[in-house]
């Protein structure tokens, strides 16, 4: 993506200007102690910026901010960081967005990635991308549901909020490799009035992107949040069922299929396998902290 078109992260804390992000500086880390994997900041888009303040400022929301434990941002060393590419380490940090699609029937969406993108392929995430310029955070999330499913959400059918902020890094652990991509994802819900039968009518999945889709849950996603810590489990719970039905993408065709549901529960660590990352686990959770709430809470688009 062209870098005049990216919306990056700006830091402020302690009412100081907000400052461009760099790529090897850890954004939890900045809000809190170096051992805090958790804090709570306050974020939104100003002028083309995401900012990121430990203060409230116009527009902004209060949300929890987390990174991984083997973050590798965060354990990265000084040789290390010394030795990534001029280009990487002056790219700032990059901003998304991930679609938390919530049913009138309280099913979630999530999609595989296709296995010939080149960053996290083969997880299962819900749909999302980098925010552009001159978009609010729930503008980017609609255009990357309708780009990647082929949902286009009609104005009143739905409510949304934004429930958290992941901070990614690719690869995601330093044994895979040194930092390429550096991101701070906003996971926003959005819920709908429809059921998942209708959405599931209308879905047109972009195979460059999208491989297959399933519908979870609130007794699947219950599961996976009992199994959030590690180490994960090596069999599937009692109370979850063996398999999960999803639909998968091939040559134009829909075709259903039964997946193990271990598959929803272990982190996915080699390339060729499927699974969810910690960030996605992260953000079920975030539904599953906010499923109860009252819907009135949520900001009318």
């Amino acid at each position: 993506m062209d870098t005049m078109k990216r919306i990056l992260v700006y830091l402020s804390k302690e009412k100081s200007l907000p400052q461009c992000a760099k790529f090897i500086q850890s954004i939890t880390g900045y809000f809190g102690s170096e051992l805090e994997d958790k804090v709570m900041v306050n974020c939104g888009i100003d002028k083309n910026r995401f900012i990121i303040s430990d203060q409230e400022f116009r527009h902004s929301t209060r949300v929890p901010l987390k990174r991984a434990k083997m973050c590798p941002i965060k354990n990265l060393e000084g040789g290390q960081a010394a030795s990534l590419p001029e280009d990487v380490r002056s790219r700032g940090v990059d901003v998304g967005v991930a679609v938390i699609l919530q049913t009138a029937n309280r099913k979630i969406l999530l999609t595989r990635r296709s296995a010939s993108l080149r960053i996290f392929p083969n997880v299962w995430v819900p749909p999302g991308g980098h925010i552009e310029q001159d978009e609010q955070i729930l503008d980017a999330g609609l255009r990357e549901l309708k780009e990647e499913t082929g949902l286009q959400l009609k104005d009143g059918e739905f409510s949304w909020r934004i429930l958290g902020l992941w901070e990614s890094v690719f690869p995601h652990v330093l044994s895979q490799g040194l930092p390429t991509k550096h991101h701070i994802v906003a996971f926003i819900l959005i819920l709908s009035r429809e059921t998942h039968h209708q959405l599931q009518e209308r879905l047109c999945p972009n195979e460059c992107e999208v491989s297959a889709w399933a519908w979870l849950g609130h007794r699947e996603l219950e599961v996976m949040h009992s199994t959030l810590s590690e180490p994960y489990p090596t069999a599937v719970p009692r109370n979850m069922p063996a398999t999960i039905g999803a639909t998968e993408l091939r040559s134009g065709s829909f075709v259903q299929m039964n997946l193990p549901a271990s598959v929803f529960l272990n982190t996915k660590d080699k390339e060729e396998e499927e699974g969810l990352c910690k960030g996605v686990k992260y953000g079920m959770r975030l539904w599953l902290d906010t499923v109860t709430s009252d819907i009135g809470s949520f900001q009318g688009h």
